[in-house]
Parts: structure tokens; sequence; C-alpha cells
């Protein structure tokens, strides 16, 4: 099967890398603005595969997105001096404004995949210029975060992450909700596995693992100018659930019909996902403060993306 990745920067070369060590799909298009920029990364990848499978990896254009399956849209500009973050998501919504209806035109069944930043807004937008319906205009949203949050819980813990069965919602960005009242280790709630192994969770170890997830993009671009390695895997993960069609829980972000009281919002609660897309919404258990803490993420979504849209879809 075929996938297409527009924008192979950091983190677009990364998913394509993800993918093709993965064994994801068969055959990989990238593309770009800067075409010698496409040409380089698509070389470089395809030198990676006799160390994992066999699998075609090109540059191209949009035409050679035809019959794609999907296509992740790594694309956007950066923020400029004396850019206020709305002047930045309106020139973003105009990259997408050019980039959708050509990947469209070629590729009119693929399922789209976001993951440029702030990408619960550009999620947003992605389905208002696109026309899909919502469940096939997927923002990476909060796969990263939840990733980091049972990274950092199976550490303290002494367990792998891959037995932590714990979610972050809402935005994938400040305003996100680590959901600690539903976590479990295994099938055991999460404070009664870390007290049976006498490894409590103090509210020092809660503010310490709040802060590891909820600022570890700052301190990682601090340090290397970019966050790019979790979010390449994460983008892989989602689209090997979609050529799959895998039926895979997974904390993603779509524009909602209505979510804790905001309707028509992006963002990130557990999604089924499959070869349709999103093939159904959950809302897991949380307490009040979680609960509450997700309807102000969602309603500070909703003023954003409002502005954002007034200016950019004039």
């Amino acid at each position: 099967m075929k996938i297409g990745v527009v924008g192979v920067g950091a983190v677009g070369s990364t998913a394509a890398y993800a993918m093709a060590l993965n064994g994801v799909g068969n055959e990989i298009v990238l593309v770009d603005y800067n075409p010698q920029l496409a040409v380089a990364q698509a070389e470089d990848i395809l030198h990676a595969t006799p160390f994992a499978r066999p699998m075609s990896i090109i540059s191209g254009d949009y035409s050679d997105l035809k019959n794609a399956t999907v296509v992740v849209i790594a694309a956007g500009v950066s923020q400029q001096p004396g850019e206020t973050r709305i002047e930045l998501l309106a020139r973003n919504a105009g990259v997408f404004a050019s980039v959708i209806p050509e990947v469209l035109k070629y590729a009119p069944n693929a399922i789209l995949i976001i993951s440029t930043n702030p990408v619960d807004i550009m999620t947003q937008i992605a389905t208002e210029i696109s026309g899909l319906p919502r469940s096939r205009v997927i923002g990476s949203g909060t796969i990263l975060d939840t990733a980091r949050f049972r990274t950092l819980l199976g550490k303290h813990l002494g367990i792998t992450p891959n037995s932590v069965h714990a979610d972050v919602l809402g935005e994938h960005g400040d305003s996100e909700v680590l959901i600690w009242s539903g976590a479990k280790a295994g099938n055991t709630p999460l404070f009664t596995f870390a007290e049976q192994i006498n490894k409590p969770i103090t509210q020092e170890v809660r503010n310490r693992i709040d802060h590891g997830v909820r600022y570890a993009a700052y301190s990682i671009i601090e340090g290397k100018g970019a966050t790019n390695y979790g979010i390449g895997a994460g983008l892989s993960r989602i689209v090997k659930a979609i050529l799959t069609n895998e039926h895979a829980v997974i904390s993603l972000s779509i524009v909602n019909e209505e979510i804790v009281g905001v309707k028509d919002t992006a963002l990130s609660v557990p999604r089924v996902l499959g070869a349709d897309g999103i093939e159904a919404t959950l809302f897991p258990s949380m307490d009040d403060l979680e609960r509450s803490q997700l309807q102000e993420s969602a309603v500070a979504l909703e003023i954003a993306a409002k502005e954002v849209l007034s200016i950019s879809m004039k």
C-alpha cells in the first residue's frame, strides 16, 4: 500500500524512516516544497531498507501520491520574530489551503494524518479545507503525550511501558490532561499496583511525572532544536493501524461533534482506528477534577480555532 508524506523536515522524514524500519506499507512517496530535500531524504531512507524490509522509497510531486491510502501532512512554517501564535496559525492555514487540495486531487480516498503543530487546530483547519468526513482527517493529537506518560510511569514502577495503560487527553499542548484516576498497570489500578510493589505514587511523583510529560517538548527543543523521534514513531503506529485494519485504541485528535459540552472542536480522546479511519470515540472514566480540566482544555481550543478560522477562511 502507498503512503504519502508531505513535508519532509525533521518530523516528516523521521516518520517515513520509522515506517520503513517497521515495514509499514510497501511504498512511501516523499513530497516537499524543496524537491532537493525530498530527493535526499528518500535516498537516505532507502539505504536503510536492507537492514529492515524491502520497500520503495521515492521522492515526487503531488501526482505521485495517486491512489495513496494514507497521506501524512507534516508541512508548515516556523514562527517569525514578533509574530503572534494566531498569526502563525493563519500562515499555516494558508499552507494547508495550498497543500490539501493538491493531495486530494490525486488521492481523493486517502486518510489524512495531520502532525503540523498546533496539531489540534491544524486538524480542524484540515477538516474544513478538505471537506472529508471527520473520521478521515486525524491529528496525531496526544499519542506522543500518552507515550511519554506511560514511559515515565513505567520507569517509576520499574515495568515496561507496554504494561501501563494510561492516557493523556485534550490538547496536545500546555492544557493537556493526564488521566491518573483511570490508569492501570496490567489489569490493576495504578495506585494499588504502586503500593503493592512499594513504589507509591506520592504527590511529588505525580508532580514530577506531570512536568515531564507536559513540558517534555520544551526541554527537547532547547537541547536539539526539534522533537522528531517520538512523534515519528507515533505516526508510524497510526499508519500501521490503518493499513492493517487493526481496530487499535489510540488517543487521537479529530473534530468532535461534542466532548464535555464543547462542540465542533478537535481534541484527543481514545479512538478506535481501522482501515476507514476513526471507527468509534471512547470517553474513559475520570474524576471530577480531570473532567473539569478536560473541559477547560476543550474551551481553550474552541476559542483559538474560531479565531484562526475567522481569519484564514475569509
